[in-house]
């Protein structure tokens, strides 16, 4: 055998970057490189086509080793490669019965923890006979411990961990949880779950909280120091900035509200009497992942690696300052409209989570938005986590994204930034300080705006919706429960959560919205429906297709797309040699505007011709697939059209 070592590229000349980007240029034709190959996050971060070694600097190993601090890699030197990250799925379907059956489904069928999503009304702090219509709204009717004895019916409580989130009524959540621990002969040893306490997410979600932003701090703090020294496999707090990511925040806004929210309720957790180790290891973080995969890899790994600065400073051990960090999809990823997409965004959500080292990892079922998720759509969120950990064998591989110089060089572009936000909300006073004054929901706002802008022109597609629409789908709906009936078997209790529920004087805030990315396409289509409802079928646009099929064929499709996005029909054809023959096709169709499809030069010859005969037919508008200005021709679209505006100009031309 050779001791000769086999060199790849031996037969290849050496180049450069410089090199390669002269021949790109020679590509280019002239086109901007910076405009043609280099993306520009929201967070103002350049994407660049290509990374190098002199990209990131290696030197003195910064992302430090896997189970090392500064935990960039991970908490654990062997990562997940032994056990798995942990499958943990929510659970929130209104009726108690139904919700005890998933769990156990799920339990039965790889899942390893739950999340309980109590209904609006016990959020509320609400009894069964007090909760009215927020009964079952956004989540399982559980109002005492009872109910929730009957939701975790066959559940081993010492096996599975069970967390339980009733936004600002945690701390009566977790007594009723502590119950049912005692009453099910559970030592508080043995015990596992999570009682999430997060007042100032809870706050800024909702606009408001039942006592003082001081008062929920201190009782945060009170619950931790409790559950601290009593149960030493339960977290008492969450840090979840789902509702801020909802809102259409980037991902360094997201690290930065991340780490002052931790901050505030460290030194909650710290006036109450725990040590800095104690109280952060009192935290979770659960963060929301789009489908964007390498920033959400990124985000994950400057999370561990920002907090891990924050406990340091704050005088804790290189134990503390390991994350604990749940990832969950984002609801702004998921579309109502062919929800059928969503399998693969949820799947690339899962994928963020498990690279960037997740320790929990939550899969929303693709049918998110349309209503309680059946059990079809809960099985393939179940099973996307169990394919990517047991068939493809994502936690074998420790930090997969360890050593690349563009997730190193975003990772460390991400710190950077969040950080210098992070230390600007500190210094107008912290998280609770810029909930209360608007601040955060005004620069979370402009970003959404800023998307809406990308999101209307389908700069950012939106797969099924904004792009490629199948108006033709059958709508998945999911039926509503019948409330009226479950309030009828809600147990009888000694106490419920209304005994239990914190009060006080109270604390309002600018709420939150809870955007999506596909949700002004889906309005369009909403209305278009409504319209196909009232009068037989949807609102049409006729395509005019001029000439031969190669010629309109390009324009002609891009032209279904462009207006079926809107709910529009497109009646398409195999295209016209006259303006007789399309005006004729034209009347047929029972369309009251048309679109022209063809070719550059046809429309230097026909453009004006075909416009002037469909106006003069009837066209109430008549627009060009393309670009150019001609007589009759209303507006072109094209690339860079706003796609929005111009499907809201044609709904009113049309009565829609």
């Amino acid at each position: 055998m050779s001791d000769e070592r086999l060199a790849l590229a031996a037969e290849f000349p050496a180049t450069s970057v410089e090199a390669w980007k002269e021949s790109l240029e020679k590509v280019l034709k002239g086109a901007p490189f910076e405009k043609k190959m280099v993306v520009k996050t929201y967070d103002g971060i350049d994407i660049q086509p290509l990374y190098t070694q002199a990209d990131w600097d290696a030197a003195g190993n910064p992302s430090g080793f896997p189970g090392n601090a500064p935990f960039t890699r991970g908490n654990s030197a062997q990562g997940r490669s032994v056990d798995g990250w942990d499958i943990r799925q929510v659970h929130a379907n209104a009726d108690k019965a139904a919700a005890n059956e998933q769990i156990l489904d799920d339990l039965e069928r790889g899942v390893t923890s739950l999340i309980l999503q109590f209904d609006e009304a016990a959020r509320a702090g609400k009894s069964g006979a007090d909760a009215g219509e927020l009964a079952g709204r956004g989540g399982i009717m559980i109002y005492s411990k009872e109910d929730l004895a009957d939701v975790l019916d066959g559940v081993l409580l010492d096996l599975a961990s069970v967390s339980v989130e009733a936004g600002a009524q945690a701390k009566a959540a977790a007594e009723m949880l502590k119950g049912l621990w005692a009453d099910k002969n559970i030592d508080a040893k043995q015990a596992m779950g999570a009682f999430n306490a997060d007042p100032l997410g809870n706050l800024a979600a909702n606009g408001e909280l039942p006592q003082s932003v001081e008062e929920a701090l201190a009782d945060l703090g009170a619950l931790a120091k409790e559950t601290s020294e009593t149960y030493p496999h339960v977290t008492a707090v969450k840090v979840d900035t789902s509702a801020y990511y909802g809102a259409g925040a980037t991902e360094t806004q997201d690290l930065a509200i991340a780490l002052a929210t931790g901050v505030a309720y460290l030194r909650a957790m710290t006036d109450a009497g725990l040590s800095v180790d104690d109280a952060a290891k009192q935290i979770v973080f659960s963060f929301a992942n789009g489908a964007d995969v390498f920033p959400n890899i990124a985000k994950l790994r400057a999370a561990r690696f920002l907090w891990a600065q924050v406990v340091k400073a704050s005088g804790g051990s290189d134990e503390a300052c390991a994350m604990n960090l749940h990832a969950a999809t984002a609801a702004r990823a998921l579309s109502k409209r062919d929800p059928w997409v969503n399998m693969l965004r949820v799947t690339a959500t899962c994928f963020a989570g498990a690279v960037g080292g997740a320790d929990a990892i939550t899969v929303l079922p693709f049918d998110h938005h349309c209503g309680v998720a059946d059990d079809f759509a809960r099985r393939i969120a179940r099973n996307t986590q169990i394919v990517l950990q047991e068939e493809s064998s994502l936690n074998k591989v420790i930090d997969p994204a360890g050593g690349s110089w563009f997730i190193e060089t975003l990772t460390e572009q991400y710190a950077e930034k969040a950080w210098n936000i992070f230390q600007k909300i500190e210094e107008k006073g912290g998280m609770a300080a810029i909930i209360l004054s608007g601040h955060v929901q005004e620069a979370i706002a402009d970003i959404w705006d800023a998307r809406v802008k990308n999101i209307a022109k389908r700069k950012d597609p939106v797969t099924g919706v904004s792009e490629f629409p199948n108006i033709a789908e059958e709508a998945v709906e999911r039926s509503e429960p019948d409330y009226a009936t479950l309030i009828g078997k809600i147990a009888n209790a000694d106490q419920s959560i209304a005994d239990l529920a914190v009060s006080g004087a109270g604390v309002t805030a600018q709420a939150l919205p809870a955007h999506h990315l596909a949700e002004d396409y889906e309005k369009l289509r909403d209305a278009a429906d409504e319209y196909a409802a009232k009068n037989g079928s949807l609102p049409k646009i006729f395509s005019a297709n001029i000439g031969a099929i190669a010629k309109h064929t390009a324009r002609a499709t891009f032209a279904k797309n462009f207006f079926e996005a809107g709910g529009i029909q497109a009646v398409t054809n195999n295209g016209f040699a006259t303006a007789e023959e399309a005006v004729a096709a034209f009347k047929e169709s029972g369309a009251e505007v048309a679109v022209l499809c063809g070719s550059d030069d046809q429309y230097e010859e026909l453009a004006a011709g075909f416009a002037g005969s469909l106006k003069a037919a009837g066209a109430k508008k008549v627009y060009l697939a393309g670009r150019g200005e001609f007589d009759g021709v209303d507006a072109s679209v094209g690339m860079g059209s706003d796609v929005l505006a111009t499907l809201r100009d044609l709904h009113t031309v049309l009565g829609v």
